[in-house]
Parts: C-alpha cells; sequence; structure tokens
C-alpha cells in the first residue's frame, strides 16, 4: 500500500516540516562554510609567522650544515669581511698548544707559562654577514692535489702554523722540505696530496739582511727596488693558491739599489746617503710586485695580506715596549699608529692600481685586509711570554716582549675562517 504524505500529515504538520528542512538546510551551509574558513588559517597556525622564525634556535643535523651554510654565506663581493667585531666565543680554538706540533716556540704562549686564558674565547664577525668557522675537513676536499704557499716574513710564518694546526684536526702532515734556517718550510698532506709551503721573502724583492734571529742587525739591509726575490717567483707558476704579504721590514735601516747603484737609503745615519725614507721603497717594491702578478697569466688565486700592526705599549720591540692587555679592544680604542697607516695606506693604494689589470689578464687577485681586525686584538700577542716561563729563575730578569707575533691558539686563527670564505666563493 503506497502513502500519501500529504493526505497523512495534518495541514499544520506539514507547515513545521517545511520549516524543520529549511533550518536543516541552513545549518549545514553554515558548517560549511566554517569548515572551509577553518582549512584556509589552518596553515599560520602551524607554521610560525617570518617574525618568529627569526628568533626560534635550532642545532640543524651535521649531515647538512655544511650545505646550508654554503647557500647561506654572503657573497664576498656584497659583504665587507674585514668591518667587524670579535664576539665572545665559548667553544673557544679547534685545536690545543697541545693537541698541535707544528706551534713554534716563541708563539706557544700557553706551554711558556702565560696565566690567562681569556684570549682563547673571540671570533670575528663581520658586520651584515655571516661568517662560519673554518672547516678543517671540507677545506681538504676542496684542496685535493693543489698546492699552497704563504710568502712573506715571520708573520706568514705564523699564520702557516695557525693553518696546519687548524687541518692537523683531520690529518698531520708530513714535513717534505725545509731550508737551513727553517724559516722556508713545505708540508704534504698523503690522503689529499695536498702541500703546504711557506716560503720565507721579507721584503718580496731582492735583500741581503744581516741579522740574527732576536732581529739584532750588523748592518743595513741591501735592498734591490727594482728586482724581485727569487725565493718566490720562481715557484710562482707551479702553484695553485698564494697569500702574499711583507711590510714591517721596510722600517728597517736600509740602502737602497736600482740598476745595482745605490740611490739613497732609510736611517742610515753613518752614510752620506740621502734619505728616501721607507715609504719611498715600499711603494717602488710593492709596484713591482702587483705588475707582476698582473700580469703573470697565472690561473689560481692570489690574496695579498695587508700588514699587521704591532701593540708595543711604552716603547717599541728594542726599547722596553709591553702589550699587556687582557681583553680585545672595540672600535676607536686603539688607534694605528702612524708608520702602520702609512704602510696601509701604501698596500691599498698599489693593490688598487693593478686590479683593473689584473682582472684584464685573467688573474685572480684579491685583497686579504687582515690590518683592520688585528688592530683589535691587542690581547693575542705572546708578551714576555715569548721564552718558556721568563721569571722561574730570576723574578727582576729583563725580558724580551713581543707584541708583533700572535700566540697560538689565538686571534691568526680567524684570518683562516675569512680565507675559508673567501676561497669558497671564490
Amino acid at each position: 500500500m503506497k502513502l500519501n504524505w500529504k493526505l497523512w500529515l495534518p495541514q499544520r504538520h506539514k507547515s513545521m516540516l517545511v520549516k524543520f528542512a529549511v533550518a536543516v538546510l541552513l545549518m549545514g551551509l553554515a558548517f560549511r562554510l566554517l569548515l572551509v574558513r577553518s582549512t584556509d588559517i589552518s596553515s599560520p597556525v602551524e607554521t610560525p609567522f617570518p617574525e618568529t622564525q627569526k628568533t626560534v634556535a635550532f642545532e640543524p643535523p651535521a649531515s647538512l650544515e655544511a650545505e646550508e651554510n654554503e647557500e647561506q654565506i654572503p657573497r664576498t663581493e656584497k659583504c665587507d669581511l674585514f668591518t667587524g667585531d670579535w664576539l665572545p666565543n665559548p667553544s673557544g680554538p679547534i685545536y690545543t698548544n697541545k693537541s698541535c706540533p707544528f706551534i713554534e716556540g716563541h708563539q706557544n704562549c700557553m706551554r711558556n707559562g702565560r696565566p690567562d686564558t681569556g684570549y682563547l674565547y673571540w671570533r670575528w664577525n663581520p658586520r651584515g654577514c655571516d661568517l662560519p668557522r673554518f672547516d678543517s675537513e671540507r677545506f681538504l676536499e676542496m684542496m685535493r692535489n693543489k698546492s699552497w704557499a704563504l710568502i712573506g716574513d715571520s708573520i706568514s710564518r705564523n699564520h702557516v702554523q695557525s693553518l696546519l694546526c687548524m687541518l692537523s684536526t683531520v690529518e698531520k702532515p708530513t714535513e717534505v722540505y725545509h731550508d737551513k734556517e727553517y724559516k722556508s718550510r713545505r708540508w704534504h698532506f698523503p690522503t689529499y696530496n695536498l702541500t703546504i709551503s711557506v716560503i720565507f721573502s721579507p721584503f718580496l724583492v731582492k735583500a741581503t739582511i744581516f741579522e740574527d734571529y732576536n732581529g739584532v742587525s750588523t748592518s743595513e739591509v741591501q735592498l734591490h727596488l727594482d728586482k724581485l726575490d727569487k725565493q718566490w717567483t720562481n715557484l710562482y707558476q707551479k702553484l695553485d693558491y698564494m697569500i702574499i704579504s711583507t711590510g714591517k721590514w721596510f722600517l728597517k735601516s736600509s740602502v737602497y739599489y736600482e740598476n745595482n747603484e745605490v740611490v739613497g737609503c732609510h736611517y742610515c745615519p753613518k752614510r752620506k746617503l740621502k734619505e728616501l725614507g721607507f715609504d719611498f721603497a715600499y711603494r717602488k717594491a710593492l709596484r713591482q710586485v702587483m705588475n707582476f702578478i698582473a700580469t703573470s697569466n697565472h690561473k689560481g688565486l692570489i690574496l695579498f695580506r695587508t700588514s699587521t700592526p704591532d701593540h708595543f705599549e711604552n716603547g717599541e720591540w728594542s726599547s722596553g715596549g709591553t702589550c699587556k692587555r687582557k681583553v680585545p679592544a672595540k672600535e676607536g680604542e686603539v688607534q694605528l699608529k702612524s708608520v702602520h697607516k702609512i704602510l696601509h695606506d701604501i698596500e691599498l693604494e698599489e693593490f688598487k692600481n693593478v686590479t683593473e689589470k689584473a682582472s684584464t689578464n685573467g688573474v685572480n687577485l684579491k685583497l686579504l685586509d687582515v690590518n683592520p681586525l688585528s688592530l683589535l686584538r691587542p690581547d693575542g700577542h705572546p708578551g714576555i711570554y715569548r721564552e718558556y716561563h721568563p721569571f722561574a729563575r730570576d723574578r727582576n730578569a729583563k725580558v724580551q716582549n713581543d707584541c708583533l707575533h700572535w700566540c697560538l691558539p689565538g686571534p691568526i686563527d680567524s684570518w683562516n675562517d675569512v680565507i675559508m670564505e673567501m676561497v669558497v666563493n671564490s
């Protein structure tokens, strides 16, 4: 039997049924709209806003850290790596004076008895950039079958020790060459077939030096301003990477030659020669060096490192100067001495004069300007701890202070952070 709902329900009930159906329909539409709206706003709730993301700290997996750093490192052209501040670094250096066998005695400040260790816990932080720490393993991988040389004076020797100490956390190299005085040396990393050399050429031009290990001279330096030192030029084309520098040696008493004839001198009161000044010689020598590099068609990477300031106070090397500070300086707290400013200005000018020529000739020449960041580290020198426990035998001993070279570990390690960035982006 088929029911006729219209006849079965009273008229009043019909009206109620219609109202109920309309209400159900409206509730369904409202629920659907609510569901859609809820779906639209769920994403921001689950994912923090950009402002929140900036403040969230996390430790990325070690396997991803190198890749992320490579993507996030600002390009050198967009970032001034040499203007910044020294910030606290609680993690400290990646090596110790006990773990590294390559530190010379004069730079081994902790072994020599330096009691404070605060100078070890700082890192260089360029403003507006993220400068990752030196990655020893990655550096070695990048440098397979390559050759490096640090060319210059004792600061270059100081620097090569720092670099070797950092790389030796992955593999300890074998020394394969040294000269009679151990001033020029070469090491080999067998797993990576990488060689790293230090070539002692304090003037970069031909020089005859009459000086002992402590810097005591018996005569003026004989300096040929128009002849480059073959100690480095003979090896130049065989090297893939170079860090070239000079500077402080030009302040020494010297006789200047051009075309094998004496043209004058710097600080030679016992000779009847024209005083030309160290700046004259420095500009002449650097111009020779820069032109040689810019026209060399060298296919590797050449970093020209600026000279580093000393921090002698109340005297100089030979007149009782000391360096007793224990913390880095803030910008403006220490001033570049006039002689160092002259050296630095000449370096920047002569480098700038050949950049276009080098680029035209396909020479990859870059400026490694460690001068400003080094100026802020008066606390990083050996000072009286140049020698082993200097007052152990005599509390009143007259001790030579070293406020020019750098303790290892120490501030000079941060130079390698900067170099790593420049090499990665070269």
